[in-house]
């Protein structure tokens, strides 16, 4: 793996400016005019997930938000401002929570190693698994163990966007957006769309 010198960042956004020029002159001027970006994407921090990359998006595309091990907390006041902006201001027609394999906020929290701060932030990760022990602890390998906490997880973090209030104010509109769980595996830099539980959420009152 490379790394690059700190002046590299520099020099490489001043490369990355002349090509953009070079094959669309009005490129900047057109995405300084605002943004309408179709998607909020809400992800883990993990420097090896630059989604960007991963779905080969443009910038202007994406409303971004990303913390330690992709966390929908009603708390976060962070967070609920990014969501209540990305839904009411720029009308964004899909939201999607991304985790992955080989997390360490996963890691962390199955194996109660985290301390501090971190400690606090991935408990919720450690009530999913003791929610789900059984489920996890037949599965015959600790990394399916931890593949398998990865994928819950996304899936109790999209519940948890449905239950904000953003989102409740957004399901008595004609138009809402449409909630997505992926994971993304870093071993073969492919995305799996989860399966969600949407009936089971329509009848809980949880989706309209």
């Amino acid at each position: 793996m490379h790394y690059h010198d700190y002046q590299e960042l520099i020099n490489n956004n001043r490369k990355w400016v002349s090509e953009k020029l070079e094959t669309t002159p009005e490129y900047f001027e057109q995405l300084s005019k605002g943004q309408k970006p179709p998607y909020l994407y809400i992800g883990c921090s993990d420097s090896r997930m630059p989604i960007t990359s991963f779905t080969r998006t443009e910038p202007g595309e994406l409303f971004i938000h990303r913390n330690v091990a992709n966390q929908v907390s009603l708390t976060d006041m962070n967070l609920l401002a990014v969501l209540e902006y990305a839904v009411e201001a720029l009308d964004v027609r899909h939201i999607i929570v991304c985790g992955h394999y080989c997390c360490g906020g996963i890691e962390a929290a199955y194996k109660g190693t985290a301390t501090g701060v971190v400690e606090n932030w991935v408990s919720p990760i450690r009530d999913i698994y003791m929610q789900h022990r059984q489920e996890i602890d037949i599965l015959p390998t600790e990394k399916e163990r931890l593949q398998r906490l990865s994928e819950l997880n996304v899936i109790a973090q999209v519940k948890n966007i449905c239950t904000t209030s953003v989102m409740h104010r957004a399901y008595k509109t004609v138009k809402y957006p449409t909630v997505h769980g992926w994971v993304l595996d870093i071993e073969n830099g492919l995305i799996k769309e989860l399966e969600l539980p949407t009936k089971e959420w329509q009848a809980q009152g949880i989706l309209p």
